[in-house]
């Protein structure tokens, strides 16, 4: 049987000596000069990706996934649908990308477990700013707290089209009682980059506000997400 010939981009194919000398190099800067701080971002996603494909020359692929999503965080958080139809792209190297995500969150959800969320507040935004600032469409969440105002969880309630999730008070509402939440934060995300509370996200705020006053349930604050900042229902007088 006659094997069929590889191309000069496939997997099997040894790295040409530039190749690997320059792979070298970065996982010398990774490792000894400072960690991921000495990686430019293409370059992390290029050891990223080398991790996954080792012998091929990443670095034309990281550069497209960079432009293609608008930089790291879109990259990060983009769907594995969106990464493999990126040329170039497979199962694996897409599998790379998302468990770096995913490792992330869990490292930056630890760290809003650990404290009372309102002495924290900074590592929250962070959080929920490195899940759902580049999503590319509406998600609407929910974080229920206890007495001492410790996440108790963290839940996804809806999700919707480029611009709008559906969100009813009665939902939220009960699913507060079933998890005996004393308090809750209700976050959503707004695909244009913009984080200015809508006049709908003021007034299902305020519905919601007001189901849960006469249950002992307080509504902490609203948070609206976005590529460009986040906005803070409360902190505006809003609520």
């Amino acid at each position: 049987m006659t094997r069929p010939t590889l191309g000069p981009m496939a997997d099997g194919d040894a790295l040409s000596s530039d190749t690997a000398g320059h792979r070298a190099r970065l996982r010398e800067r990774l490792l000894a000069r400072g960690g991921g701080d000495a990686l430019l971002d293409h370059e992390l996603i290029e050891y990223l990706l080398a991790l996954a494909i080792p012998r091929r020359d990443t670095k034309p692929l990281a550069k497209a996934l960079l432009r293609e999503f608008g930089g790291i965080g879109g990259l990060l958080t983009a769907d594995a649908e969106a990464l493999t139809r990126v040329s170039g792209m497979g199962d694996t190297s897409t599998a790379a990308i998302k468990i770096a995500h995913a490792a992330a969150l869990r490292l930056l959800h630890g760290e809003v477990s650990a404290r009372p969320v309102l002495a924290n507040w900074q590592a929250v935004l962070d959080y929920l700013h490195a899940d759902m600032a580049h999503h590319v469409i509406e998600r609407f969440r929910v974080l229920h707290l206890n007495t001492r105002n410790m996440l108790i969880r963290d839940e996804v309630m809806s999700e919707g089209s480029i611009d709008q999730a559906p969100v009813h008070v009665r939902e939220v509402i009960r699913r507060a009682i079933d998890l005996g939440s004393a308090a809750i934060i209700l976050v959503h995300n707004h695909p244009s980059g913009d984080p200015s509370p809508s006049r709908a996200d003021i007034d299902i705020t305020r519905a919601i506000v007001e189901a849960g006053r006469g249950l002992g349930i307080t509504v902490h604050d609203h948070i609206v997400i976005g590529a460009n900042g986040h906005a803070s229902l409360r902190a505006k007088g809003l609520i």
